[in-house]
């Protein structure tokens, strides 16, 4: 379904007026990315995709007369009546009742304490649906990149797209060697890193970007040199980051969750799309799949209802400093049953819901990997970990 129908999407993003890299005929300049087996990618801005995308949508929406902007506010709660989700509830008290309420708030992977996320990514709606009722799943499985800036002020988990080892870069040891595949997928290129990291004492390994054109990564080339770094001289110093979580709320092939009038898309779905270590860029295409989808089906609920009074805002779980360097010491890139143990008794819940779902899968796959089970095991093919409003997960087989 996401290979049939992201050309149309994209199309809809052209007719928006998003502009994506053309070839010198004007057709679309593809990229090539870690375990892709051919150039695929569509590009904005070179590494600015999201950015650019999200720039020319917003301009969109504050133009379109049928679209409020709450700006500023932040729900706390989802407004649930008789096991249905009506709307939501902000943190100033105001309620929006809804016909359908889409959660689109993205992943949680700052919940790490080394992240290429920005602050807010702490599995917000993971939260506000869990709270409800509604089931989560395979929050076990969180990507690190392995290529994020480290130990450079002001830009610390700064991203280093995938894209530029598509063009030729290269990872480099303390000796100067190359040691990794650099276009294997990201979990082994991650792990690699992290055992080069582990060998050597080293903070960082380097990235050779010379013999790749500035001019198609120009945000890329522009940040670090206001860092004091220039790409087209010296090594970049990089390290693994927590990046992407493939789980997330469960929902359908229409984004909707386990609670009826409730769905979720983009990161904070969990569809099963991604497996256990999602493919470079698949996740925009999904966004955008699934999000009109979504939208299709939230439209045609009823926006009838009981009219009970909207229940009282709630405090959002934050998570301390201590519970992010936690969740990066104990369910980093190699765990162990020891340090997820610890984790069940972190303070903060959704940290205690990943760890439950990576004890319970007691085997490596993806970007999960278990320093005492090294190995997949074929009887956990298609098995997901899903947590409900109550009780422990559960082993789930998708089809």
């Amino acid at each position: 379904m996401l290979v049939t129908e992201a050309p149309d999407r994209l199309r809809d993003l052209e007719r928006l007026g998003v502009v994506f890299d053309a070839d010198r005929h004007g057709a679309l300049a593809l990229g090539l990315e870690g375990g892709h087996s051919r150039r695929r990618v569509a590009h904005c801005g070179g590494s600015a995709t999201g950015r650019r995308i999200v720039r020319q949508l917003s301009a969109r929406v504050v133009e379109e007369p049928a679209i409020t902007v709450h700006e500023g506010a932040r729900a706390t709660n989802l407004w649930m009546e008789d096991g249905r989700c009506v709307g939501v509830v902000l943190e100033d008290g105001r309620a929006i009742r809804a016909r359908g309420t889409i959660l689109a708030t993205g992943g949680a992977a700052a919940l790490w304490a080394r992240t290429t996320n920005p602050p807010g990514s702490l599995g917000i709606g993971l939260s506000l649906a869990h709270d409800a009722g509604a089931d989560l799943a395979d929050l076990e499985f969180l990507q690190f990149h392995p290529t994020a800036v480290t130990g450079v002020k002001g830009r610390e988990g700064f991203l280093i797209t995938e894209a530029i080892r598509g063009e030729g870069a290269t990872l480099h040891g303390a000796d100067g060697e190359r040691f990794v595949d650099e276009l294997a997928p990201r979990d082994e290129v991650a792990r690699a890193i992290f055992a080069e990291l582990q060998r050597t004492g080293a903070a960082s390994v380097g990235l050779d970007m010379r013999r790749v054109d500035p001019l198609l990564f120009p945000n890329v080339v522009a940040a670090l040199r206001a860092a004091g770094i220039d790409p087209e001289r010296e090594h970049i110093p990089v390290a693994p980051a927590s990046h992407y979580m493939m789980g997330g709320v469960v929902s359908d092939l229409e984004g909707r969750a386990s609670i009826d009038s409730l769905f979720a898309v983009g990161e904070a779905a969990c569809t099963g799309l991604h497996g256990a270590n999602r493919l470079a860029s698949n996740s925009l295409s999904e966004c955008f799949v699934f999000g009109a989808r979504a939208a299709h089906a939230a439209l045609s609920g009823d926006v009838s209802g009981r009219g009970s009074a909207p229940p009282a805002p709630r405090p959002l779980a934050k998570p301390s400093r201590a519970t992010q360097e936690a969740l990066w010491r104990d369910a980093g890139l190699v765990r162990t049953p020891e340090g997820l143990e610890r984790l069940l008794d972190d303070p903060h819940p959704l940290a205690r819901l990943i760890a439950a779902c990576a004890l319970g899968r007691a085997e490596s796959r993806g970007a999960h990997t278990r320093a005492d089970h090294p190995e997949a095991l074929p009887a956990l093919d298609r098995v997901h970990a899903v947590v409900g409003a109550h009780g422990p997960s559960r082993l789930e087989t998708w089809s």
